[in-house]
């Protein structure tokens, strides 16, 4: 009887819990795209005015097919974020020299 009052979760529906500290996000305005035959390796970064050091804040490893999926999504909303708010001006910085350690392949 029980079972019956709770709803029945569609097949290959996924359900996706949000932990509050992750909700609150992280704050990046540089990332670094590295890749391998087998994976695309995204650190984000936050680079402060006249700090001359910042860290690594977070670091997501793709398979190449969902880099592609990402690069695809991020293109769809970019351009539904124009259509309702006008063009993002993309302006150009100078280049900033990055030292990020040894560079390796996975």
């Amino acid at each position: 009887m029980a079972d019956q009052k709770k709803p029945k979760q569609q097949q290959g529906q996924i359900n996706i819990e949000l932990d509050e500290t992750v909700a609150q996000g992280i704050y990046s305005n540089l990332a670094i795209i590295n890749h391998s035959v087998s994976e695309f390796v995204v650190d984000f970064v936050t680079i402060m005015p006249g700090v001359p050091k910042s860290k690594v804040k977070s670091r997501i490893i793709l398979t190449p097919q969902h880099a592609k999926r990402l690069v695809k999504a991020l293109n769809d909303n970019v351009q539904r974020f124009e259509k309702a708010h006008g063009e993002i001006k993309d302006y150009q910085q100078p280049s900033i020299p990055i030292n990020f350690g040894p560079t390796g392949e996975a």
